[in-house]
């Protein structure tokens, strides 16, 4: 069996591990047992007709004497790319608004409040080919293009905060940014943020195409609590993760573009050890499937000249707080995740371990300061 090919790593434990044992390992693995969501029957018969997969869990608080449950629906959508590649421009971002917007109305049908798509939602990743053409031309206005457009009516008509992932086209500058355009419930554009991290690792040298963002670590207000949206190559970014959770993020989103042969094994714990460390709740999203292109491209690696670079492994999942986490979605397959979480667990988990509380900020804060310094030493001590 290729690594491509099977459909998560919690199949391949509940096919081989016996019951008993199988509660314990998942409990050392994932944390304490998220229980499932029972959607509605209308929900999981229109994934079955669209040929996606449907999960739903749950992340409980205990309940206070001063405080009611602050309850939040959150849908992850992850997908591969409709059309082929060489697809005319338009046809491919009609595709994939058409299937996103079923995927969409299933979330609404699950009571979804916020709903947040996967890194270039609109486009193959072809950030990998070093050709501007065709695929400069996916990029569009964050406030007007006709993605957020689609974005906007999908929020009004369900009452829904929409995080849109794009390749944002700058027009006054004429510069192209990787960002997340967050639509209130409203319809109106929230703002929108920039992925302030670029990898030049192997195939994803995405600089060719745009540069470290300048937004810096914003966290939006919405009617369903505070959220962020630390975009793909951050997760790998402690300080990343931290800075959105200082600046208050309830729950921080990691829409990403990534394949096994690269990050599978650092995904499952990434995000999760960010929920931990920074009392908060984590989305990581990944898309699914292999995306060919007419041209080779090489990585500077070394290696022959390919029309691929592996497999996008999907596995979408939640984290919480407290160190427990949802299954993940497919490997394999299109996918909608749902998780109801109450937002009070984020500050009795802080209340319990006090990370926050006992973190050194100001220490840290100026040893940082030196160690940006040309003439930088660090503290090492010497026999």
């Amino acid at each position: 069996m290729s690594g491509s090919e099977f459909e998560s790593l919690e199949k391949i434990l509940e096919k081989h591990i016996p019951d008993q044992e199988l509660k314990e390992v998942k409990r050392i693995l994932f944390g304490k047992e998220t229980k499932k969501l029972v959607l509605p029957a209308c929900a999981v018969e229109a994934a079955l007709e669209g040929d996606f997969e449907l999960q739903g869990y749950m992340f409980e608080a205990s309940m206070e004497q001063l405080r009611t449950p602050r309850t939040v629906r959150v849908g992850l959508i992850q997908n591969r790319i409709v059309l082929p590649t060489d697809a005319p421009v338009l046809d491919q971002i009609t595709a994939l608004h058409k299937r996103i917007g079923e995927m969409v109305d299933v979330a609404a049908m699950c009571g979804v409040n916020i709903v947040c798509f996967q890194e270039a939602w609109t486009m193959p990743f072809a950030f990998c080919t070093r050709e501007k053409e065709p695929w400069t031309e996916f990029a569009e206005s964050a406030e007007e293009g006709y993605t957020t457009r689609f974005c906007q009516e999908l929020a009004k008509k369900y009452n829904m905060v929409v995080i849109s992932p794009i390749l944002e086209r700058e027009e006054v500058h004429n510069v192209l940014w990787n960002t997340a355009v967050v639509v209130s419930n409203s319809g109106s554009v929230l703002g929108k943020t920039r992925k302030n991290h670029i990898p030049r690792v192997g195939d994803f040298n995405e600089s060719t195409y745009y540069m470290e963002g300048n937004t810096g670590h914003k966290v939006f207000q919405t009617q369903f609590g505070r959220i962020a949206v630390n975009i793909c190559y951050g997760r790998h970014h402690p300080l990343n993760w931290f800075m959105y959770s200082m600046n208050g993020a309830e729950i921080i989103f990691n829409p990403s573009a990534t394949v096994g042969g690269l990050s599978e094994p650092m995904w499952s714990i990434e995000a999760r050890n960010a929920a931990i460390a920074n009392h908060c709740f984590t989305c990581g999203i990944n898309r699914v499937g292999t995306e060919h292109f007419n041209n080779e491209f090489t990585s500077g690696d070394g290696k022959k000249a390919h029309q691929d670079f592996g497999y996008f492994y999907g596995s979408s999942y939640v984290a919480a707080p407290d160190g427990s986490r949802s299954p993940g979605l497919s490997r394999t397959r299109d996918g909608l995740l749902v998780t109801e979480m109450d937002l009070n667990l984020t500050r009795q988990i802080s209340d319990k371990w006090s990370f926050k509380m006992t973190g050194r900020y100001a220490e840290y804060a100026e040893e940082l300061t030196r160690a940006t310094k040309q003439d930088f030493k660090p503290n090492i001590i010497k026999e």
